[in-house]
């Protein structure tokens, strides 16, 4: 969450920051800010809406300088106003400061900075940040860069909670310093310049080499060097590294949004999920990035998936593959819950931590709990250079290229794959025969051309969207493995659309959900031909005979359900293991529409941000 850009360099800085942090916006877009040195001292510029809104207050009053940070927010403290906006400037004025994180003991420290005369002029605890580095900056002994980074030193011990964080001030032209704790950080090495960032993707036009910050890392930065500190000041080994994923700037093309381009590129996606990984000889799958050799891979007695959101969701469906493919049990925990909780965890278990971005800062903080009791922990992610990458003893990247849209789609579907290649992978390494894991990996190659079927019916899609978009109200159903497609179904319908929607085991409809089945709310029932297909007919016949509309997720040429149902959203057949990464399209396709019917802003859904560093 919050986005963070700084410049050093020759250049006008204004330009690059906003064009960066454009890049970022999908972080937050509450409000923005830049403050840039212009030879006189700091001077800032900050609108609470859009970057569009701060890009039109700076071609309207520009600033003109080679030095500067800027950020793009995402509220947690103190409403999304122009005075909450970052930058945020110290008592003197002459400090700026831009952050990401949330400061826990704010309150406290903002109380003893008032006992000592100093005034505030927004609600964040950004700002209470700010006047804390003036105020070690202020009493500090030490001579130039050394006072502003003994400075950060001094402030990072006296606050609690996540910090990433880029400083500039009017008496050191040519210097941006930052630091991390917790929230991420890269250096972008440039000819003659250089640059600070939240995310590689604010770097894609202007340098692919970066350095990644270790948690309580500083920099010093300048526009010829930069020199990476330790938090007790000794100097530490840097790498620069070369960048791919995220450094390719994403525009929608031909597409009205990012998340109907993001659905749309699911075949190529879901190819490059797979693609150099199967083995048809063996009928298995090759997984280097585990770092686990055969017989650890053998040892394995459950599994432990964390994630978030969209991520726990396709853990969800990785349980059944996993236990259907190799045996092993599998348990799916909400990350959040399971670093702060005492549940019993048995010996010869594997977690596996799952995110997009790789910096869910709740899926971090649980991967780095499972590795303090001594549990091996795999990560699947879709940054090489993110932290869950770094810190995890191993994993699976997804390869499914940026995604700026703040409603995953294509990530989804690529983990889920992910999840299929990890079960094939261990069933080969207990009982499942050569026989069913080619026909896995047929099915496998086929979905590509499968997915291009589905997203053929896009436009009947939005027929069904436009008829339903102004329910009060909708429910999604599904059994086995397409309850978490339900689950995810019903995830996308609120993030983008507003509309209230839950989901839940089919089965459960009897047991209270049916209380709530009327004319006016839809059910949205996952009926593909599987082992619990008579049993879904019921529940529909169920929902019909109550008064309620069902529009059906269901196979192609399913002329049985086309007579139940008031809307079929068709589907291809394919493998029962690989059906619920089908069967999630059309739901991404139905929420899509029907935020665009609604006027909704796809892209950007209100009180969301793509990346959640924050707890």
């Amino acid at each position: 969450m919050c986005g963070i850009v700084a410049y050093v360099g020759s250049r006008n800085a204004q330009p690059i920051l906003l064009d960066a942090l454009s890049r970022l916006e999908y972080r937050g877009y509450d409000s923005a800010g830049l403050a840039i040195l212009n030879g006189h001292g700091v001077e800032v510029r900050k609108k609470s809406g859009r970057i569009e809104n701060l890009a039109k207050a700076c071609q309207a009053k520009p600033i003109s300088g080679s030095m500067g940070i800027s950020h793009t927010r995402w509220a947690t403290h103190g409403a999304p106003t122009d005075s909450n906006a970052h930058p945020h400037l110290d008592a003197s004025g002459k400090l700026a400061l831009v952050h990401n994180g949330v400061i826990e003991n704010f309150l406290e420290l903002k109380e003893k900075l008032s006992k000592a005369g100093h005034t505030f002029q927004s609600d964040t605890d950004t700002e209470v940040l700010a006047h804390c580095l003036g105020d070690a900056y202020a009493k500090s002994q030490a001579k130039g860069e050394a006072r502003l980074l003994e400075a950060v030193r001094q402030t990072f011990n006296q606050i609690h909670g996540t910090m990433g964080i880029a400083v500039i001030h009017s008496d050191l032209p040519g210097l941006v310093v930052g630091a991390r704790r917790g929230s991420p950080l890269v250096i972008g090495v440039g000819q003659g310049e250089n640059f600070l960032a939240s995310d590689t993707q604010a770097l894609a036009p202007y340098t692919n080499r970066v350095v990644i910050l270790k948690d309580l890392e500083i920099v010093a930065l300048h526009a010829d060097r930069f020199d990476v500190s330790s938090p007790l000041g000794s100097n530490t080994q840097i790498k620069v590294e070369e960048i791919e994923n995220g450094m390719i700037h994403s525009d929608k093309g031909s597409h009205p949004h990012f998340m109907l381009k993001e659905i749309m590129e699911q075949p190529r996606s879901i190819e490059n999920a797979f693609r150099g990984r199967l083995d048809r000889d063996g009928g298995t799958t090759k997984l280097g990035g585990l770092n686990m050799s055969a017989d650890q891979l053998r040892q394995i007695q459950r599994i432990s998936v964390l994630g978030c959101g969209t991520a726990l969701h396709s853990g969800m469906v990785g349980k059944y593959l996993i236990e259907d493919l190799a045996k092993i049990p599998v348990e799916t925990q909400h990350a959040s819950e399971f670093r702060y909780g005492d549940s019993p965890v048995s010996r010869h278990t594997l977690f596996l931590a799952v995110s997009q971005s790789g910096e869910t800062a709740d899926t971090l903080g649980a991967l780095r709990e499972a590795q303090r009791r001594g549990y091996p922990c795999l990560g699947i992610c879709n940054n090489v250079a993110s932290s869950i990458a770094r810190e995890s003893d191993g994993g699976v990247y997804m390869h499914a290229g940026p995604e700026i849209g703040v409603a995953a789609t294509k990530s989804f579907t690529s983990q889920v794959m992910v999840f299929a290649l990890l079960g094939l992978l261990l069933g080969r390494h207990h009982q499942l025969s050569a026989n069913h894991g080619a026909e896995l990996l047929d099915a496998i190659v086929q979905l590509p051309e499968k997915i291009r079927q589905t997203l053929k019916h896009s436009d009947s899609v939005a027929r069904v969207a436009k008829t339903y978009a102004h329910s009060r109200s909708m429910l999604f159903l599904g059994r086995l493995a397409n309850f978490p497609i339900a689950l995810e179904g019903a995830l996308k319908m609120k993030e983008i659309t507003y509309l209230h929607a839950e989901g839940y085991p089919s089965a459960e409809l009897k047991h209270g959900v049916i209380a709530m089945i009327d004319k006016e709310t839809p059910t949205v029932l996952i009926a593909t031909q599987d082992g619990v297909y008579d049993k879904n007919l019921g529940s529909l016949q169920e929902i019909k005979a109550r008064g309620g509309p069902v529009i059906a997720v269901a196979e192609e040429g399913d002329s049985k359900i086309q007579g139940l149902a008031d809307a079929v959203l068709q589907v291809p057949k394919t493998h029962e293991l690989l059906q619920p990464i089908l069967n999630v399209i059309p739901l991404q396709l139905f929420s899509y529409h029907t935020a665009v019917a609604l006027g909704r802003d796809v892209d950007k859904p209100r009180n969301l941000a793509k990346s959640v560093t924050v707890e």
